[in-house]
């Protein structure tokens, strides 16, 4: 392998000593249909422009490309932090020539009354959902980011602060573990002390492998920079104070960033989101298979879970079973995906429709002035 390929195998780049083409098929037309390009990875999404880089503590700008920057362009499909693109060299600076299709992607509704999406992350293997043990810890936000991230990476719950947890409390951990078991449906948990290196290394060890990319979502004040910083060995990321009343934190992540780590794998910290809203495209049943498989044993197919005769997910409830608070989430969560799928759909038919009116228009200006 050459020392360029193994610069960008450090930073994600999917091959092996075996081959050193990616085995993604499309990757592998697009690099045969531009020989003259190389690839690299978006480490900073600004307006104007990307940081990108080609290896461990190697970055550069590049430009965007100009559809790119068109208002009506779906920002989703900008690139994003993590993306991988192919540029070729142009004079004093290097211009993009595509954008590599992901192999996974995070995103969340933007806010406001019109429906866009915006990338959290993109060609993740993990996310590691942080919550810090104080008055951060909430089960039902941890739901609804579960719930966001599962597009094609590990979903790992990351429970931080858990030495000052333990010092008010010696069972803070066991409880805090034991109230999240129903809603992780088999995610991993683990509970750190940010602030110890070794500690945070050891427990993230089997996500944080040569070539793996990992990225931190939470809140503000959840403790994402502090273990960020652990797992670098090194103060990079700049860490606040939270607020005793709330436990809520500053953004002191300004923006996303791709950043190597000592382990061979990258990280990308994100700063602290408050609102979740989803994009309509999650999979409730995925995080509630467990609501989903009571529903189907009720009596009637459209139950409503109500006041039918024979529903099993009430009985669950009054049983113990299930937890009120969850089902309650689930209702909520499912009713906000359908309102968002319904404005996709909504989007993506318009789109259809000014292709088609586009398409139209064009061969009546060929048909007029003879065009072709």
């Amino acid at each position: 392998m050459t020392p360029e390929l193994a610069a960008l195998q450090a930073i994600g780049w999917p091959i092996t000593a075996a081959d050193p083409v990616p085995a993604d098929p499309v990757w592998r037309e697009l690099l045969a249909a531009h020989p003259q390009a190389r690839p690299v990875r978006v480490a900073e999404q600004h307006r104007s422009g990307y940081v990108v880089s080609d290896g461990p503590d190697r970055a550069f700008p590049v430009d965007s490309l100009p559809e790119w920057q068109r208002p009506r362009f779906p920002p989703e499909q900008r690139p994003g932090v993590g993306d991988w693109l192919l540029i070729e060299s142009s004079g004093t600076r290097d211009k993009v020539v595509v954008l590599l299709p992901r192999h996974s992607a995070i995103k969340r509704g933007a806010a406001g009354e019109h429906y866009k999406q915006q990338l959290i992350a993109a060609n993740i293997d993990t996310v590691f959902v942080v919550c810090g043990l104080d008055a951060d810890f909430n089960p039902r936000r941890i739901e609804r980011y579960l719930l966001l991230v599962r597009g094609g990476a590990e979903p790992v719950i990351v429970l931080t602060k858990a030495d000052e947890a333990v010092a008010a409390d010696p069972n803070a951990i066991e409880a805090a573990i034991a109230s999240l078991a129903e809603l992780a449906q088999g995610v991993a948990i683990r509970a750190v002390n940010a602030r110890d290196r070794d500690g945070s290394v050891e427990a993230m060890a089997p996500w944080v492998q040569p070539g793996r990319t990992v990225v931190l979502v939470g809140s503000s004040g959840a403790g994402k920079s502090t273990l960020t910083n652990s797992l670098l060995g090194i103060e990079r990321m700049k860490t606040g104070a939270v607020r005793e009343s709330d436990a809520r934190g500053r953004h002191t992540t300004t923006h996303r960033a791709l950043i190597p780590l000592p382990s061979g794998a990258c990280l990308i910290d994100t700063p602290g989101m408050r609102e979740l809203k989803p994009t309509g495209e999650e999979d409730i049943g995925e995080n509630f298979s467990d609501v989903e498989a009571l529903a189907e044993q009720c009596k009637f197919r459209d139950c409503s879970h109500n006041r039918e005769p024979g529903c099993a997910v009430r009985e669950a409830i009054e049983s113990g079973k299930l937890d009120r608070q969850r089902f309650a989430n689930y209702l909520k969560l499912r009713e906000e995906v359908a309102g968002a799928a319904n404005k996709l759909a909504t989007r993506r038919a318009q789109n259809a429709s000014d292709k088609v009116i586009g398409k139209a228009y064009n061969k009546r200006l060929d048909d007029k002035y003879g065009r072709h």
